[in-house]
């Protein structure tokens, strides 16, 4: 049977449209660092990278090869940690000049180092990209978080944070980092800004 995160992992990418805590596993992730405006070309070149490695290992079975372990799945969303640089954080207002980010598609669990290594060589042959050289493979533990969905424009999200951050003071926790995790379910390309879903998540600790 198809592994569609949909459908099987609802608890961590499809959340209601209010806070609510949840357990995030250890996952494993291709990744791209950058800094400065998400509209930008760059932004689309590095996501356009991760994506090609995602499908790299996606279609492994049709170019013959099949990964130990492997089953039938639909590629993970994208997701970004966001955060600001410290002149960023002295401003009033957003400056998205001075975001800082990683971006990142989440890969299944059978996914090894070989397999890793032999995505980024089908990559290669199928487009020499500069950018592959600056692609991560690695796990994040988010652990105990508060997440919320928000369906609506990335601009506004301050909104649904403000609700997150009153539901973690109301329930006696704290944030662990001011930076946070945003997994895309829409296409922004192909999804009007009013109904665009975004997972938006902090990592939390009870007070002390």
């Amino acid at each position: 049977m198809k592994h569609e995160w949909r459908k099987h992992e609802k608890e961590l990418y499809i959340p209601k449209q209010k806070p609510e805590l949840v357990s995030v596993p250890e996952q494993k992730f291709f990744m791209i660092k950058g800094k400065g405006n998400p509209n930008s070309d760059d932004f689309s070149e590095k996501i356009e990278v991760l994506y090609s490695l995602s499908y790299a290992i996606r279609m492994m079975p049709k170019q013959g090869y099949t990964p130990e372990g492997y089953f039938e799945y639909t590629v993970y969303p994208l997701e970004g940690l966001w955060d600001l640089t410290e002149e960023g954080r002295r401003l009033d207002t957003l400056d998205k000049d001075e975001l800082l980010y990683t971006i990142m598609i989440r890969q299944p669990n059978f996914v090894t180092k070989d397999i890793v290594d032999k995505a980024f060589e089908i990559a290669r042959k199928k487009k020499s990209n500069p950018l592959l050289d600056e692609v991560l493979f690695d796990t994040i533990e988010d652990g105990l978080s508060v997440q919320m969905l928000h369906i609506g424009p990335y601009d506004d999200e301050p909104q649904t944070f403000e609700k997150m951050k009153q539901f973690i003071e109301d329930n006696h926790f704290e944030i662990k980092t001011l930076r946070h995790r945003e997994i895309y379910l829409s296409d922004a390309r192909k999804v009007e800004s009013a109904k665009l879903k975004t997972v938006l998540r902090y990592k939390v600790k009870k007070e002390v």
